[in-house]
């Protein structure tokens, strides 16, 4: 068991001494894999996504988030979602509007482009889902860019979600802290979305 311990420890002060090129290539690997672990466990633990950081790929909630600007989303499982009525209320505001931004599902389909807009209110089923409109298949929340050129009714008057309010389980996250502007362009670009550089 000595003879194992002896050579264990051998082994690993010539892979630390080392000088060849191998060597100092995967000592580089493991220090960032190491690294990324790390970041990736922290954000885990305070967010509750491995991942928390999402490109805005759209002008919808101009001029509060932009094209381009990176959010930092906290898992729906984390946090209670405070809607735009609820915040005007309790004077609870964030990204210079009342309420929550949320990053939801477009009508709870997987592995499409998720949607960043604002929980403006919750409806139950059967209650008209904005005034004078349709009554609600399910209970749900009722969402809006902030954008009022591009987005002057609730998603679910247009197209985004039409006539279907966002289900709590569709809600991936809540946006916190502030956005990140522009570092978000770098990955749209590499997806081959330019948008980010037409609009700035």
């Amino acid at each position: 068991m000595k003879l194992i311990i002896m050579d264990l420890k051998e082994r690993i002060k010539y892979f630390k001494e080392s000088d060849n090129f191998w060597i100092g290539l995967s000592q580089d690997f493991l220090s960032v894999l190491i690294v990324f672990v790390m970041i990736s466990s922290i954000f885990y633990i305070t967010m509750g996504r491995f991942s928390p950081v999402v490109a805005v790929e759209s002008g919808s909630m101009t001029p509060h988030i932009q094209i381009g600007d990176i959010i930092f989303v906290e898992s729906a499982d984390r946090t209670k979602i405070i809607t735009y009525n609820e915040g005007k209320e309790k004077g609870y505001s964030t990204f210079d509007e009342y309420g929550d931004v949320i990053l939801y599902k477009p009508q709870g389909i997987e592995g499409v482009t998720p949607i960043i807009h604002r929980a403006m209110f919750f409806v139950r089923e059967g209650e008209p889902m904005w005034p004078g409109g349709p009554p609600a298949p399910f209970a749900g929340y009722i969402t809006k860019g902030d954008n009022p050129k591009t987005n002057p009714a609730y998603d679910q008057q247009g197209s985004v979600s039409p006539h279907i309010p966002v289900k709590p389980e569709w809600v991936i996250g809540v946006a916190r802290f502030d956005s990140i502007p522009l570092l978000g362009c770098v990955p749209m670009a590499l997806r081959g979305t330019f948008t980010c550089f037409e609009n700035r």
